[in-house]
C-alpha cells in the first residue's frame, strides 16, 4: 500500500521494524514455534529498538510518537511471526499502558524504564477459569492484612505469563460492591505465592507462552495498588481500545504475510503451462486478499489517529479489530488454497499463518463482543 498520510517519522519506524523481522524474526520463527519459546535475545533487541515501550513517553524511558507508528510496528512484527507480534501488542498495551496512565511518579519510576526498554515484560491477569468476556465476574480475592494485600485465586490465559516479571493483576476487595469492588494491582512475578501453574498448549502462536497462574497467599506491598481502589474495572476496561489496535495489526500482519507468500508462489507455480497468477480464479483471489488487506489497515489507521488525538475510539477500534481478525482467517485460508497441497504441510508457512490467525478473533475481545460494542454505540448514531 501507498504511503498515504503518513509521516516520515511513521515511515522510517515502519521500515526499521520491517527490516527487523525480516532479517531477524522471519528466518526464525519455525524453529521458536517448535521450541514454544521467543529467543530471550531477539527480545532483548526488541528492547533495543524501542519496539517494547512505544506507548510510553521519553521522560519514562519509551520511544512514543503516536498509536499510528505502534500499529504499523504491530503489523511490520506480526508479518515476521505471529507470536512475536503477540508478544510486543500485549506487552505495550496491557503491560506497560495500565503503569503509564494509572501508576503514581513512584510506581512508573520504578517499572516504566524496565517495562520499555524490554528488560521487564509485563502480563496482564484479568481472565478466570469462569470468568472471559464477563470481566467483571472475578473470584480472585485480595484482603489488606497488616499493611499488606494478600491475594488468592486462579488466572487463565495470561499471555506472557512465564516470560514477565510484573503482572498486572485484578482481584475483588470489596464484594459487596460489586463491578466497583474490583481492584488492580502490581505484582513482581517473583513474589512468593505467585505460582505459573503451566504453559499451555496452543493451536497458534506456539511461541508465545500464554499460562495458567495461581496466586496463593501472593503477598504485596499496600502500595502495590494500582489507581484507586475500587477501579480495577475501569482501569482493565481503559486499556480496550489500545489493545484492540494492536491485535488488530497484529491480524493484517499475518494475513500480509500469507497474501505475500500466495503472491510469490502463484508467480512461480506452473500449471497448464503457465504461471497460476495467469489463471482468472486464482488472480480474482489475491485481488480480493489484497482488497481484504487495505481495508484493514485502513480502519486500524483511522482508529490509531483517533486514539492519538485523545479522542474516543471504542467503537472504530472493535471495527477495525473486528474486521482485520476475520479478514486474517480468510487471506490465509485463501494463501492456503493457492498453495493446494503444499500449503497444508509444515514446510511451507502458510500452514503457520492460518493456524497464527485464528486466535486473533478470540483474544482482546472475541468478535462477538465487538458486534455488541459497535452495535451498542449505534444507539448514539445520527443518521
Amino acid at each position: 500500500m501507498h504511503d498515504i498520510e503518513l509521516s516520515e517519522e511513521q515511515v522510517m519506524i515502519r521500515d526499521m521494524a520491517r527490516d527487523f523481522a525480516r532479517g531477524e524474526i522471519a528466518p526464525h520463527a519455525q524453529a521458536w514455534e517448535k521450541a514454544g519459546w521467543i529467543d530471550d535475545g531477539l527480545v532483548a533487541k526488541m528492547g533495543e529498538l524501542g519496539l517494547l515501550g512505544m506507548v510510553v513517553p521519553e521522560e519514562w524511558g519509551g520511544t512514543y510518537v503516536d498509536y499510528v507508528a505502534y500499529a504499523l510496528a504491530v503489523e511490520e512484527i506480526s508479518a515476521g511471526d505471529g507470536a512475536t507480534g503477540a508478544l510486543m501488542s500485549i506487552h505495550n498495551s496491557v503491560g506497560c499502558g495500565p503503569v503509564m496512565n494509572y501508576g503514581t511518579d513512584e510506581q512508573k519510576q520504578t517499572w516504566l524504564p524496565d517495562l520499555a526498554s524490554g528488560k521487564a515484560i509485563g502480563c496482564f491477569c484479568l481472565t478466570e477459569p469462569q470468568a472471559g468476556s464477563e470481566a467483571h465476574n472475578l473470584r480472585t480475592r485480595a484482603e489488606l492484612r497488616d499493611g499488606q494485600w494478600v491475594i488468592n485465586g486462579a488466572k487463565q490465559f495470561v499471555s506472557n505469563g512465564k516470560r514477565a516479571k510484573l503482572a498486572i493483576v485484578f482481584a475483588v476487595t470489596d464484594p459487596d460492591l460489586g463491578k466497583r469492588g474490583i481492584s488492580a494491582f502490581l505484582v513482581p512475578t517473583d513474589t512468593p505465592g505467585f505460582i505459573v501453574d503451566r504453559t499451555e498448549h496452543k493451536m497458534g502462536i506456539r511461541a508465545s507462552d500464554t499460562c495458567a497462574v495461581t496466586l496463593s497467599n501472593c503477598t504485596i506491598a499496600e502500595a502495590n495498588l494500582l489507581g484507586e481502589r475500587g477501579k480495577g474495572l475501569a482501569i482493565a476496561l481503559s486499556n480496550l481500545e489500545g489493545g484492540r489496535i494492536g491485535i488488530a495489526a497484529q491480524a493484517l500482519g499475518i494475513a500480509r504475510a500469507a497474501f505475500e507468500a500466495a503472491l510469490a508462489y502463484s508467480r512461480d507455480r506452473v500449471q497448464f503451462d503457465k504461471p497460476i497468477i495467469e489463471h482468472q480464479s486464482i488472480a480474482n483471489m489475491l485481488a480480493d486478499m489484497h482488497t481484504r488487506l487495505n481495508a484493514a489497515r485502513l480502519l486500524i489507521l483511522h482508529a490509531a489517529r483517533l486514539r492519538s488525538a485523545g479522542k474516543p475510539c471504542l467503537s472504530e477500534a472493535s471495527q477495525a479489530k473486528l474486521f482485520a481478525s476475520e479478514m486474517a482467517e480468510k487471506v490465509c485460508s485463501s494463501a492456503m488454497q493457492i498453495h493446494g497441497g503444499y500449503g497444508y504441510l509444515e514446510d511451507y508457512p502458510v500452514e503457520r499463518y492460518y493456524r497464527d490467525a485464528r486466535i486473533t478473533q478470540i483474544y482482546e475481545g472475541s468478535s462477538e463482543i465487538q458486534r455488541m460494542v459497535i452495535a451498542r454505540e449505534l444507539k448514539h448514531y445520527l443518521v
